[in-house]
């Protein structure tokens, strides 16, 4: 009979504080990266809806958001039929967080890999 002897180097603390603060980070590099496509669609006139775009995360519910906070930003969105600029779009949020999906993936998936290393 053979047998294996193995020694754990981490506490299980110690390894779920490593994995989420490996998914805090990718989901803040995830949500960056979903506000940086998206500010390339948001429709443009003067730039405000474009600045004031926002991407935050909830350590504590691991939960990220990427806003845009101006008083048309959701008409901006949801109006189909407006006109814009080459490039610039209505759903200028939705389409990239659907289109990026498997990058998010990803980026979250890269994040949690070397907090764990």
């Amino acid at each position: 009979m053979s047998s294996t002897e193995f020694r754990v180097h981490h506490s299980p603390a110690e390894v779920n504080a490593r994995w989420k603060a490996g998914a805090v980070n990718g989901l803040t590099l995830a949500a960056e990266h979903i506000l940086q496509v998206s500010r390339q669609r948001v429709p443009l006139d003067d730039g405000v809806l474009e600045r004031s775009g926002l991407a935050s995360v909830d350590a504590s519910e691991l939960r990220a958001a990427v806003s845009y906070d101006t008083e048309y930003a959701v008409y901006q969105h949801e109006t189909q039929g407006l006109r814009h600029l080459a490039g610039r779009e209505w759903k200028y949020l939705e389409n990239p967080a659907r289109e990026e999906a498997e990058i998010v993936e990803r980026i979250i998936a890269a994040a949690i890999e070397r907090a764990m290393s």
